[in-house]
C-alpha cells in the first residue's frame, strides 16, 4: 500500500489561495453577508427550554449551523452528503470558519438543528431579516414587482384512489392509522396537478420580486393545486403602492386586489371564446413580457444552479422550510451578483 502523506505545514494555506484564485464563489458570500445578523433570531430559538440540551458536548456555534443550512440550498445535498462533503472539502471548511482539526457536525446534529427551525416555523423569519437590512441599505429598488409560482416536487405517493380521496377530504386513512411507521412517511399536504399535459406533485413556490434588483421581496408556500392566483393577495400589500405590477395571464381577475393596494396593473390580457385578444392587447403584452420574463431567470438560477425544484421532504412544514431557504440562499447569491456596495452586508 502506497503512503499517504498528510499536509504540511504551509500545504493548506497553498491550497486555499489556490481555490481563491479559481474564484471559490464561497469567497464572495463569506465576504459580502453579515452573517451575524441571523444570530438574535437563532438564539430565541434554541435558548428556550425545550430546545436546550446541557447533555453531552457543547453545541456548535448556532451561525455556523445555519450556513450549513445555505451551503445545503446552494448545492442540495443530503444531510449525510453534508457532513461528508464538510469533512473533505476545505472551500466549505473554509466559509464555516472551521479548522481541519475542528470537531464537524454529524448528519444526525444537522437535521435536529433543521427540524427545530422547522417546527418553530422560524426560516420565514431569517428571509425577512435578511430583506429588512437590505431595504435598511436601499437596495431594493421598488419601481415595479413581478410575480409567478413555480413547481416544487416531492416524492410522489403510491396511494390507492380511495387513500386520495380521503386525504383530499382532510383525512387520515384508517389503515395508515394503525401503522404510525407507514404515516410517518405519508405526505398528506402535498397534491397531484396537470399542467401543459404534465402531471406534477407537491407544492407551489409564490413569489413576489423587485423588478430591477431580481431580488424575492417576499413569498408563500402552498400545494401544487392552489391557483397562482390565490396567493396574489397574500404576496402584495400597500406598501407596493405606486408600483407596476408584472403578471402573466393567470392572475387576471385580481383588479380588486391590486387596486387595493394602489399598484397599477400590468398583468397579462387573456382572450377567451368569441373574444381574441385584439392586435393592440397582443402588442401590449409582448411589451409586458419584456418586464415579467425576469421572473424566469430565478426560477431558472434554482433550477440550473441550485436543483431546488426537486426536495426530499415530507409535509407543507418541512417544504415551506426548504423553499424558504431555496429563497433566501437566491437573494443572497443575487445580493453578490449585484455588485453595489452595501454596509454592513457588503463589503
Amino acid at each position: 500500500m502506497k503512503n499517504i502523506n498528510p499536509l504540511g505545514m504551509f500545504d493548506e494555506h497553498f491550497l486555499l489561495e489556490r481555490l481563491t484564485k479559481l474564484k471559490d464563489p464561497l469567497v464572495k458570500l463569506e465576504a459580502h453577508i453579515e452573517w451575524k445578523i441571523f444570530a438574535p433570531i437563532l438564539d430565541v430559538v434554541f435558548n428556550k427550554p425545550e430546545n436546550r440540551s446541557n447533555a453531552g458536548r457543547p453545541p456548535f456555534d448556532r451561525v455556523m449551523m445555519f450556513k450549513i443550512l445555505i451551503l445545503q440550498s446552494l448545492y442540495n445535498v443530503s444531510d449525510d452528503q453534508m457532513e461528508f462533503q464538510i469533512t473533505d472539502r476545505l472551500s466549505f471548511k473554509r466559509f464555516l470558519g472551521l479548522k481541519s482539526s475542528d470537531r464537524v457536525p454529524d448528519s444526525k446534529t444537522l437535521w435536529k438543528f433543521r427540524e427545530t427551525l422547522v417546527q418553530e416555523e422560524i426560516v420565514e423569519a431569517l428571509f425577512y431579516r435578511f430583506n429588512q437590512e437590505l431595504d435598511d441599505q436601499g437596495i431594493f429598488a421598488k419601481t415595479g414587482q413581478i410575480v409567478d409560482a413555480s413547481f416544487v416536487e416531492v416524492p410522489r405517493q403510491r396511494n390507492t384512489r380511495e387513500e386520495n380521496k380521503e386525504i383530499k377530504a382532510g383525512k387520515t386513512p384508517d389503515a395508515w392509522k394503525e401503522k404510525p411507521h407507514k404515516l410517518r412517511q405519508k405526505d398528506v399536504d402535498a397534491r397531484w396537478v396537470k399542467k401543459n399535459k404534465l402531471l406534477f406533485y407537491g407544492y407551489k413556490n409564490h413569489i413576489k420580486v423587485d423588478k430591477d434588483t431580481k431580488l424575492i421581496s417576499t413569498y408563500t408556500v402552498s400545494s401544487a393545486s392552489v391557483h397562482d392566483s390565490q396567493e396574489l393577495e397574500a404576496l402584495i400589500d400597500r406598501e407596493d403602492r405606486g408600483q407596476k405590477l408584472y403578471a402573466d395571464s393567470a392572475y387576471t381577475g385580481q383588479d380588486d386586489s391590486i387596486d387595493w393596494c394602489d399598484m397599477i396593473s400590468e398583468v397579462h390580457e387573456k382572450g377567451v371564446r368569441n373574444h381574441p385578444l385584439t392586435d393592440e392587447q397582443k402588442t401590449s403584452n409582448r411589451l409586458k413580457s419584456t418586464f415579467r420574463a425576469r421572473v424566469e431567470h430565478i426560477f431558472g438560477y434554482m433550477t440550473n444552479s441550485m436543483d431546488a425544484m426537486h426536495i426530499c421532504t415530507i409535509g407543507i412544514l418541512r417544504a415551506a422550510a426548504k423553499i424558504g431557504l431555496t429563497n433566501l440562499t437566491y437573494n443572497m447569491m443575487r445580493c453578490v451578483q449585484l455588485k453595489k456596495k452595501i454596509y454592513p452586508i457588503i463589503g
